[in-house]
């Protein structure tokens, strides 16, 4: 892979940075550390699951007790949603690798904290400070695969970090269920990771050197694409929402048809998360702009949502759920490069922090949507089945738009 020699960054108004070039023989190792600090966040979002009811029994006594409990799990990922953006702002601003090693650090210091907290609102509130966190590491890593690499490499990199965010889900899940089994702080012992790994983003990953005096010149300066970046944010939110549904809805949606077995039902969603992988390395194999294959993944996302939504029927279950996740797995990395081709060095971290805010409101979204649209409807199937017809009808409206881009 050639050496990326990244456009210069305004750092105060007059003096600019440059990101030292990637060494080709290092382009892998490279790659391998950012896609470990981009599963970090989601550890914060996962890992505890499988110990939210033993947490609750310890703190029953608690006023308010479930609502402060689902704050536990939903906190850092409301949390990394309001700050992504900000964080990409500061992350042009003060330079990407010593925000990231910082927030590493302050990530195992604020996810340890409930292994020595003992009130439930001081646990609330660590798990607040790690999505800020979180918000940095995930927005380092994503700008600095857009900064480190360029053209098919970084579609392929950006889409195997959500291969990477996929399995890791599947993998902590199921660790923190072994771990929380004989005391529900154990699992906390996890968040340590971040600790091992700072050392090695400081050494390994390339630094920023402080370049002239020299002011950067207009005809370098490139507009911040605010409209379209919105528009693409705007998919995003309703992309996560589309990408957590199948692994947050489907053990009810089975449990509604008399499957009561959670072997079972983890067999279907480990099954559903290799689509995704699936989908995503499929993704990283085909030429061309991502972006015009929207409309037939949010198509092929609705028609799955209508098989899921089917009455009583198991094996359409599934099939629907296989072709949904098959679907997600080119829906992000789709939207993630769409995003990240229209940004440059000076910007990137501003428009990556924005798209990652709005994917996790998407995911913060996504159980609250579903539970307001099964209150209106009367039942989660067919609030299913509303999600798979605006999944079509988002097709076919991005369907004319992309045509007319293309031909423009």
């Amino acid at each position: 892979m050639p050496p990326f020699d990244a456009p210069p960054m305004p750092a105060d108004g007059i003096a600019v940075q440059r990101i030292a070039a990637v060494p080709e023989a290092g382009g892998r190792r490279h790659v391998a550390i950012l896609m470990a600090g981009s599963c970090l966040p989601i550890l914060g979002a996962v890992l505890l699951s499988p110990v939210l009811s033993t947490m609750q029994d310890h703190f029953a006594a608690v006023p308010h007790v479930a609502a402060m409990i689902t704050m536990v799990l939903t906190g850092p990922a409301l949390m990394l949603a309001v700050l992504a953006p900000l964080a990409g702002v500061l992350i042009d601003w003060l330079g990407r690798k010593r925000l990231l090693v910082v927030a590493t650090v302050l990530y195992s210091f604020f996810g340890t904290a409930p292994l020595w907290l003992h009130s439930l609102r001081d646990i609330v509130a660590s798990r607040a400070l790690l999505g800020i966190a979180e918000a940095f590491i995930m927005t380092s890593c994503t700008t600095l695969i857009g900064d480190y690499y360029t053209g098919r490499v970084r579609d392929r990199y950006l889409a195997l970090q959500t291969v990477c965010g996929t399995a890791s889900a599947t993998v902590f899940y199921i660790v923190g269920g072994a771990l929380g089994s004989p005391d529900w702080r154990t699992p906390f012992w996890l968040y340590a990771a971040g600790l091992l790994l700072t050392p090695i983003m400081a050494v390994f990953l390339p630094g920023s050197r402080l370049g002239t005096a020299v002011p950067e010149p207009a005809t370098q300066a490139r507009p911040f694409p605010l409209l379209r970046l919105a528009g693409i944010c705007l998919l995003t939110v309703f992309g996560a929402t589309v990408f957590y549904t199948v692994p947050v809805e489907t053990p009810i949606l089975l449990n509604n048809m008399g499957v009561t077995s959670t072997g079972l039902i983890g067999m279907v969603i480990a099954i559903a998360s290799a689509a995704t992988v699936a989908g995503c390395v499929t993704f990283a194999s085909l030429p061309g702009r991502p972006q015009r294959r929207l409309p037939a993944v949010f198509g092929a996302c609705g028609v799955g949502f209508l098989l899921m939504a089917v009455g009583h029927n198991t094996v359409l279950l599934v099939v629907g759920g296989l072709l949904t996740c098959v679907g997600t797995g080119f829906l992000l990395p789709s939207l993630l490069t769409w995003a990240m081709s229209e940004l440059h060095y000076g910007n990137r971290g501003r428009g990556t922090g924005l798209w990652t805010g709005s994917f996790f409101l998407g995911q913060f979204l996504c159980p609250v949507a579903l539970s307001a649209a099964q209150s209106a409807t009367g039942g989660l199937a067919t609030a299913v089945r509303f999600l798979g017809l605006a999944s079509l009808l988002v097709a076919a409206v991005l369907l004319p738009v992309l045509r007319r881009a293309k031909d423009a």
